[in-house]
Formats: structure tokens, C-alpha cells, sequence
């Protein structure tokens, strides 16, 4: 397996783990949908109380609240590897980013989904958050030409 992933281009290499977590993304939206149907079979929630952003019960609540965080600092991740491929400029430093931003989305997202412990989901935040700043810090200083290619 390590050594199919070796044999990737480093700009296939950078978005692998951005198309994994888009593999978590659409676990869920599964996660989220079947804790829905639980909490109407159970009778802790209406089909029309998912209307409303504050709808969900607890355990759904977490999952939709997740599910949303994939769309708030990732997309930068996504904007970053772009740029990154269309200057012809990702570093392999470029990819270990990515693969700490996507374990980093996975810890959190068992963190926030399983628990209330809002610290341990701050820290595991700031980890792939710093990932994320690391790639589009890259991307700006390769666009606007600051800096040398893979530096």
C-alpha cells in the first residue's frame, strides 16, 4: 500500500487525503441521517423538527453540528491544494499537511460526535487547523511568488 501511495504524483499525493475526508463527509451525512430515523422511531423527535437548524436531539444535534464543520476551515484546504497543483509548486511537506489535516478531522470528528469534552476537541482542532494554515500559507507565498517552489 506504501508503496502505491510512493508511486502517486505529489499533486495526487496532496489530494488523496482531501478525497478521503470527503469520505467522511459522506459518512456523515449516513451517521447523520440513520440518528434521525432512530430519533423518530423512538419518538424523540418529529420529521418536521429537522426543519429547524435547532431540531435535532443531542445525539443527531452533534453529528449535524460536525457534518457543518466540514464545510467551514476544509474548503480552505481544498483552495490551498488547488493552487498548489495549478502552480505546479506541492512540496512532499505540502502532503504530510494534508494527511494531518485529514487524521485531524477524523480525531475530531470522534470527539465531537462521542463526547461533550469540548477541550480535547479545541486542541485537536488547533492541530489540523495549523494544517490548514501551513497549506494556504504555502499557496500564498507561491502565487504571489514569495518564495521558491517546495520551500
Amino acid at each position: 500500500m506504501i508503496e502505491a501511495l510512493a508511486r502517486l504524483s505529489l499533486p495526487a499525493q496532496l489530494l488523496l487525503p482531501l478525497f478521503l475526508h470527503f469520505g467522511v463527509v459522506v459518512g456523515l451525512y449516513a451517521a447523520l441521517t440513520w440518528a434521525r430515523l432512530v430519533a423518530v422511531r423512538r419518538g424523540d423527535a418529529a420529521k418536521a423538527d429537522f426543519a429547524r437548524a435547532d431540531g435535532d436531539p443531542p445525539f443527531s444535534a452533534r453529528i449535524q453540528r460536525n457534518l457543518a464543520n466540514q464545510f467551514e476551515a476544509p474548503v480552505f484546504a481544498w483552495i490551498a491544494a488547488l493552487l498548489l497543483i495549478l502552480t505546479t509548486s506541492v512540496a512532499v511537506q505540502d502532503v504530510a499537511a494534508a494527511w494531518v489535516f485529514l487524521v485531524g478531522r477524523l480525531i475530531h470528528t470522534a470527539v465531537q460526535c462521542r463526547s461533550d469534552n469540548v477541550a480535547l476537541r479545541g486542541q485537536v482542532f488547533t492541530v489540523n487547523f495549523l494544517a490548514v494554515l501551513w497549506l494556504m500559507g504555502r499557496a500564498f507565498y507561491v502565487v504571489l511568488d514569495l518564495a521558491p517552489p517546495g520551500g
